[in-house]
């Protein structure tokens, strides 16, 4: 299966961005237990952050992205990415 990746950086006070995280670490762990081996984190010290994940498709990455809660309520943007992966 392809993987994708979700650059993102806030575009919210952190205050208003720390009120979705709880729901998009939730978000992250159903994707995992649906098998699209997630995986989450931020730039320390740059502010934004990643998500990594696989998906059928870059259509099905992208509704992925659309549902994650810090994409539906509007506290980062984002670019997201096919992953080309040359060495595991």
């Amino acid at each position: 299966m392809p993987t994708f990746v979700k650059i993102e950086k806030g575009i919210v006070n952190k205050t208003i961005f720390d009120r979705y995280v709880p729901a998009h670490h939730s978000y992250v762990r159903q994707l995992i237990a649906q098998g699209h081996k997630a995986k989450t984190g931020y730039w320390k010290g740059l502010g934004g952050g990643m998500l990594v994940f696989e998906a059928e498709s870059l259509a099905e990455a992208q509704k992925i992205v659309d549902r994650d809660p810090l994409i539906a309520n509007n506290c980062v943007a984002y670019e997201l990415h096919e992953w080309c992966i040359v060495v595991e």
